[in-house]
This record gives structure tokens, C-alpha cells and sequence, in this order.
């Protein structure tokens, strides 16, 4: 019964699935900048739409395959041509924003220090004291709850933002309520035809101090400061999104993983429709399990209660 209700408070929260936009669409959606603003092209409701922050969006009436006019506006108003690397309306020219990496993969950063040298060194190190009464530990892993929940832990493999391996296996544990509760958000979008996948979840403390010390400075404000520890290092933060249970294949959102754009924000209004519904659904089916994300990530979700557990220093190879 609790799981019906959680399946029919989603349904009627989201509007039905959104069909895929026309792909020739797909290479016009995106930033566009001038010398005053920037110009976001999006689709919604089946158009596109060009909206200047914080004006109204504009619905976009099709000309021909890169032309467009501001529907509504009449012949007299300049018409809007898409070029490869820029948008002209009239006498502005806009130049388009590369947001997110080219290849549409992972966000690229060259450590300012040798990652090897830091984890042997890092790894001896003690996290920052704490007072006050914690939760006993008692990490498990979500996947081996539920098998339909998958593993992509980008930590475990060269494919993250500094290039580097930092897991000894490519494991994901999470304190052992925030597992069973995405176990439970599992459940519910199952018969919806999806899948969790999760790319991070606990991060031994010592990762998140070679994260800062190997992270430029100028770009810091991407990782948490060892100093303070994450939620990440409690076992009670995760970083997920949806895959389709048919295909295997991750969805498509609103940005990659570990993007550091605009695109990133969990309440951007950019892309597609579909990405969009794609992302609420997320965020609706674990907000309902007690989970919070984070306004600047959407993929990245922090479990209640995370401030009763202790930071932890545990390598995966130690927990039991």
C-alpha cells in the first residue's frame, strides 16, 4: 500500500513524459552571449522558446531549418538565424557558450599536483576533529539490496574530473538507512521503467583532501574543503541518476555528471522537456524517501539526518 501511494503521489506530481524534441533542434538549444546578456534557446511544450534572464521566456516560431521569428511579433520583427557558432537577431550578434565539455563527456581538470604522490601521502593523514554524539557506522551497499540498482562510480576509473583512479573497487556504500531508502525509491520507479544509478556515494575523507590539494585553486569551489568534511565522508550523500530498464542506457538530463555550468543547477530551465521530466522525476521519487539535492547539482543528493554520523577515513578494502 505505502508503495502504491508513493507511485500514485509521483504520477500525479508529473505531467506525462514529453516526447523527444526534432534532433536538428538538439544543435540549436543552448547559451548564447553578447557584450550586455546571455540568451538561453531551450525547448518546452513541443517549441522553442529564447529567454533572457529574469525576462519572460519567448515562444520561437519556425521559419525554415535555422531561421526563426519570435512567434507572435509579425513579419516586421528581425528574424533569428542560427549559425554554427553563433545566433543573429537583427544587428546583434551572439556568440554561442560551450557549456559543458565539447565531447558532451566528463568535466577535464589538470591537477596542480601528482595524484599518486597525494594518495599515499593524504591517505595517512586524520580528518578533522569532531564533538558530540554520532550514529555508529554501519555502511552497506545499496546495490547489493537491490540488483536493479547499478554502479557507474566514476571514482573507480580514470573517467572523472582530474583523470585519476582513487577507488580500490568500484563499490558505492552508504549508510545502511539511506540505502534502504533508495532501495524503496528504487521500488517506485521501477514500474515506471527505470533504474537508479549511482556514480558516488560514501568518499573516504582522505579522497575528498587529495580532491582539494590536487583541484587548482581558482577552482576549489568545485570540492568540499577537507577542513570541514563532506556529507560524502558521513556515508550520507549520493550522487545518482536514471537509467532505462528496457536499454540500460542512463537518460538523458538537463547536463553531464560533474558539470561545472549553469546547466548543472537543479532548476535549470534549459534543454528539454524530456530532460527536465527526467530530472523531476528523480528528484520527486527520492526527496520522497527523505533525501535533499543540492541547488547547484542535480545529481547529487544528501540523506536526512546526515549531521549524526561521524566523518569517516574507511578505505573500501576495510569495511566489512
Amino acid at each position: 500500500m505505502i508503495l502504491l501511494a508513493l507511485l500514485l503521489q509521483v504520477h500525479d506530481s508529473l505531467p506525462p513524459k514529453p516526447p523527444a524534441p526534432p534532433a536538428a533542434w538538439l544543435r540549436l538549444i543552448g547559451a548564447y552571449a553578447s557584450a550586455r546578456d546571455t540568451l538561453y534557446v531551450y525547448e518546452e511544450g513541443g517549441g522553442l522558446v529564447a529567454r533572457v534572464a529574469p525576462l519572460t521566456p519567448l515562444a520561437l516560431a519556425q521559419v525554415s531549418e535555422s531561421v526563426f521569428t519570435l512567434a507572435g511579433r509579425g513579419v516586421d520583427h528581425p528574424q533569428i538565424v542560427f549559425h554554427r557558432d553563433e545566433l543573429q537577431m537583427g544587428v546583434v550578434t551572439r556568440r554561442r557558450l560551450q557549456l559543458g565539455p565539447a565531447d558532451g563527456g566528463q568535466l577535464r581538470l589538470t591537477p596542480v599536483r601528482s595524484v599518486a604522490e597525494l594518495l599515499r601521502a593524504d591517505r595517512n593523514l586524520s580528518p578533522p576533529a569532531e564533538s558530540g554524539a554520532f550514529l555508529a557506522a554501519d555502511l552497506v551497499e545499496p546495490a547489493r539490496l537491490d540488483s536493479t540498482i547499478r554502479l557507474d562510480i566514476r571514482y573507480a576509473s580514470t573517467n572523472n574530473f582530474l583523470g585519476s583512479v582513487f577507488y580500490s573497487s568500484a563499490r558505492a556504500y552508504l549508510q545502511r538507512p539511506a540505502a534502504q531508502a533508495l532501495v524503496r525509491a528504487s521500488r517506485v520507479l521501477r514500474p515506471l521503467g527505470y533504474g537508479l544509478l549511482i556514480h558516488d556515494a560514501y568518499r573516504p575523507w582522505y579522497v575528498t583532501k587529495v580532491f582539494w590539494d590536487a583541484t587548482p585553486v581558482e577552482s576549489r569551489w568545485l570540492v568540499a574543503d577537507p577542513k570541514r568534511g563532506s556529507k560524502h565522508n558521513r556515508g550520507a550523500a549520493v550522487d545518482i541518476t536514471l537509467y532505462d530498464l528496457v536499454t540500460g542506457a542512463p537518460v538523458e538530463m538537463p547536463s553531464t555528471y560533474d558539470e561545472a555550468t549553469p546547466r548543472a543547477e537543479s532548476d535549470y530551465p534549459g534543454g528539454t522537456s524530456r530532460q527536465r521530466w527526467h530530472r523531476a522525476l528523480l528528484r520527486r521519487v527520492l526527496e520522497a524517501e527523505g533525501f535533499t539535492v543540492n541547488p547547484s547539482e542535480w545529481w547529487h543528493f544528501d540523506f536526512r539526518d546526515w549531521q549524526r554520523y561521524p566523518i569517516l577515513n574507511r578505505p573500501f578494502e576495510e569495511i566489512r
